[in-house]
């Protein structure tokens, strides 16, 4: 059962075609028993959308709504037409094959990257910047080409430091696509960078560089790195501690703490649970 199926009539015509279309795709297949191919097109269609969100589907029986049917200018049947805003965006007429049903709803059923998408914008919302990046990453990995992914992407990996990486993205943005989303994610990229260098972190990596054994100035510089999403410097910096000096309890749950708060996957982390092994064991 499709929960978002209706029959159209007149009397749900405004409500459907012109509201409803504001907040969802509406796919309306016009049939008539006397086209079999008409039924048969109208039934694929049932199936093919039962499980989109997206997609409101919309029958119209041409034999009782014909005043519909020529609202819509519909000259031969099977047809259908997808509806967005009260206006036709896309259509199909005549006999169709399972194919070009496929391809004609492939363009506008949900796919795995918007799903991905939609999560990674909430979770960036929520200010779950970790989880952003990685559902992020997992739209970005199924499209590399679209620029509303790239967007999210970029702003996630400025939440969690990948300044280098945000750069990047946005440097591939086609000017079309530079909106307003990309000119704050620009800004935020800016006052990373600087916050990143602060004359607080100055004053530490000084003080460090006359006392390279001070196991404090580490940990408060390390802190202040990762503060600020310089979270491979902090791990370099932990990792000699904890290396040059095996006691230095502090310093190695200091490592693991920056470890853990890298997002899931991240090969930083990895790469440095494995060197911590090295030193356990």
């Amino acid at each position: 059962m499709n929960s978002n199926a209706v029959s159209l009539t007149l009397e749900n015509f405004q409500q459907v075609v012109l509201e409803d279309s504001k907040e969802k795709l509406v796919l309306v297949a016009f049939w008539a028993d006397q086209v079999p191919e008409s039924v048969e097109l109208r039934d694929k269609l049932a199936v093919l959308t039962a499980s989109a969100e997206n997609i409101i589907f919309a029958d119209v029986d041409c034999q009782t709504q014909q005043q519909i049917a020529m609202q819509f200018g519909i000259q031969g049947l099977p047809t259908a037409v997808l509806v967005k805003d009260g206006q036709p965006i896309d259509g199909v007429s005549g006999p169709q094959t399972d194919e070009t049903i496929a391809q004609f709803l492939d363009k506008h059923l949900p796919k795995p990257q918007d799903e991905f998408l939609s999560n990674a914008r909430q979770a960036l919302a929520e200010n779950n910047a970790n989880e952003a990046y990685t559902l992020a990453k997992q739209a970005y990995e199924l499209d590399v080409e679209r620029a509303d992914i790239k967007l999210v992407l970029a702003d996630a990996c400025v939440s969690i430091g990948k300044t280098a990486d945000a750069e990047a993205l946005l440097a591939t943005i086609k000017i079309v696509d530079q909106d307003s989303y990309y000119q704050a994610i620009t800004a935020k990229i800016e006052l990373a960078n600087e916050a990143a260098d602060s004359p607080e972190i100055k004053a530490l990596e000084q003080a460090l560089e006359a006392n390279p054994s001070d196991a404090a100035l580490v940990q408060q510089l390390a802190a202040q790195y990762s503060q600020v999403n310089r979270q491979e410097e902090a791990l370099a910096l932990l990792f000699r501690q904890a290396q040059t000096v095996r006691d230095d309890a502090e310093s190695k749950k200091l490592l693991l703490d920056v470890i853990k708060a890298l997002p899931d996957g991240d090969p930083l982390a990895s790469k440095y649970r494995r060197k911590l092994y090295t030193l356990m064991y």
